[in-house]
């Protein structure tokens, strides 16, 4: 649980979070998925502005 609230994900890709957490020697799933959280959005809090924050998410593909 991410503090004290439940993410609901797919069963196929929560099937391939587990095996990749896994693998890469995380402890649990919700380790690997803060990481991995914790990795984008570090991307997007060098943006200077919101307009700098959208072209970030475009460009990872998260919004068109």
């Amino acid at each position: 649980m991410f503090g004290g609230s439940r993410i609901k994900l797919d069963k196929d890709l929560l099937s391939r979070v587990r095996k990749y957490a896994r693998i890469a020697g995380y402890s649990s799933v919700e380790e690997f998925i803060t990481h991995a959280l914790e990795k984008e959005l570090a991307v997007l809090e060098d943006a200077d502005s919101e307009d700098d924050i959208r072209k970030k998410l475009q460009g990872l593909g998260y919004i068109s």
